[in-house]
């Protein structure tokens, strides 16, 4: 018969460092509020990983009316590698600063989404996209979060922002693509559904760029497929195009394997600048132009997130975090 040892609680831990229960509490939920000797704290931390005790995460989240849970939304737009990779750093500083991050998936939209996150007491909520309105915002912090912040293109009221406008994308690729002399410009629209929340924003920015001057911008609407690109590379001679913006790398790579197909020479035909600066993008030949896109660092984002849930009544901070440098390489 197997044996289910006993779950160790607070007071072994207690007995163990030879301290009382309320100590425990303290060092283990990291209060600030008591002021505990640094070899006190130790010897508990040690006591608690030699009996294996965890906090109770519920019991904890009701004492407090909150949790050290940072929630984060699920995009409800494909996002791509740049994008992973800043979340797993901030995911990665918010742990180091003694948080827990929990990403939500789909939940309906707005306000309905904030209900459902509310009833998980996060301590903050970053929530990426849009559709987080004034109420949901209220509804959050009524449930006990002490800091909201939103990255999108827009703020909202009593949240923190995080302004992330893709214009800058798309007015980068432009400008470059004039200045090389390119005068009649394709922009891709990717046809994947959730990606327009980026690239309507991007063909704003190319149309701002040459506004007033004598170059045209064409949309080319494009799925990811193999047989999509060769029907639009097929279709740009036609078009008289002599440079595409492709949205991002992976779709600027899907389009160059396709005009080389169809006898189209890049960049001597057409010119063809992407968005991400992937590796792949470097190693294709001719290597791709992209243009670069520029993001807090997590540990930047990380910090504001703690000093927004220290000081839960201070004016929302607002801030652009986005911004873009172009990568110039052989095609274009």
């Amino acid at each position: 018969m197997v044996q289910i040892p006993n779950t160790p609680t607070s007071a072994d831990v207690a007995r163990l460092a030879g301290v009382s229960r309320a100590t425990v509490s303290y060092v283990l939920n990291d209060t600030d509020a008591v002021r505990i000797s640094e070899p006190t704290r130790r010897r508990v931390h040690a006591a608690a990983r030699e009996l294996g005790y965890v906090p109770h995460a519920a019991a904890r989240t009701l004492r407090a009316g909150h949790s050290r849970m940072v929630l984060m939304p699920a995009p409800a737009v494909p996002v791509g590698p740049l994008y992973h990779r800043f979340l797993g750093e901030l995911q990665a500083a918010l742990g180091r600063l003694g948080y827990t991050v929990v990403q939500h998936g789909a939940v309906g939209q707005g306000d309905e989404a904030a209900r459902a996150w509310a009833e998980l007491r996060p301590v903050a909520v970053l929530a990426p996209g849009s559709g987080l309105g004034p109420h949901g915002v209220a509804v959050l912090k009524r449930a006990g979060a002490r800091a909201v912040v939103t990255l999108g293109p827009a703020r909202v009221d009593g949240a923190h922002a995080l302004l992330m406008d893709h214009t800058v994308v798309g007015h980068r690729a432009a400008a470059h693509l004039y200045d090389r002399g390119r005068r009649r410009i394709g922009v891709v629209l990717p046809e994947e559904p959730g990606l327009e929340f980026f690239s309507h924003p991007r063909l704003t920015g190319v149309r701002r760029a040459l506004n007033g001057t004598d170059a045209t911008v064409t949309g080319l609407p494009l799925g990811y497929t193999e047989r999509a690109a060769g029907e639009l590379a097929a279709r740009l001679p036609e078009l008289g195009l002599d440079a595409v913006f492709a949205y991002n790398d992976e779709y600027a790579m899907l389009l160059m394997r396709a005009l080389e197909d169809a006898g189209l020479r890049v960049p001597e035909d057409i010119a063809v600048v992407g968005a991400d600066d992937l590796m792949l993008g470097r190693l294709l030949r001719p290597r791709l132009s992209t243009v670069r896109l520029e993001l807090p660092s997590g540990r930047e984002l990380a910090g504001l997130v703690d000093h927004a849930v220290r000081h839960p009544g201070a004016e929302p901070e607002v801030r652009t975090v986005l911004d873009a440098t172009l990568i110039h390489r052989e095609s274009s």
